[in-house]
């Protein structure tokens, strides 16, 4: 999915968007059980709003947008079940560990996962990575909402 594309599914615009693309591939587990995994991109330029006092001459991106992300990346799983005038909100974030910084020039790569759903509640995991190392995981939930 190209940027367009996402913001069909996405409410965020402007500097709150943070995928650029986005796929979902089918995967088989250790199981051989198969589940469909999301896998998103956001170049990081160094312009982002974000970074402009985090931190003057070392700028990093903050965890918090890390977070949010793979959050935006683990909605693609829903393109199916996202209705025209609704939105998804963050409702959790847990079990976060961050592993190394991410800077201007890195190219941030989400892979995220559904691990339950209540709908309209959804609970995810994923993890950052830069250049194959991880930089972040988390599980996180979120809700359908009306916009």
């Amino acid at each position: 999915m190209n940027k367009e594309e996402l913001m069909k599914i996405l409410p965020h615009r402007d500097n709150m968007l943070l995928v650029e693309e986005a796929e979902v591939i089918t995967e088989t587990d250790k199981d051989g059980n198969e589940k469909k995994v999301s896998y998103g991109k956001y170049h990081i330029r160094g312009d982002e709003f974000f970074l402009q006092g985090h931190f003057p001459g070392n700028p990093i991106v903050p965890g918090v947008i890390l977070c949010e992300m793979m959050a935006q990346s683990s909605c693609v799983l829903l393109q199916d079940v996202v209705e025209e005038g609704t939105g998804t909100m963050f409702t959790g974030l847990n079990n976060v560990k961050f592993r190394s910084p991410v800077k201007p020039g890195d190219t941030f790569e989400s892979k995220c996962e559904i691990t339950k759903a209540k709908p309209p509640f959804y609970f995810a995991k994923g993890e950052g990575r830069v250049d194959g190392k991880v930089a972040v995981k988390a599980e996180f939930s979120f809700v359908l909402v009306k916009e």
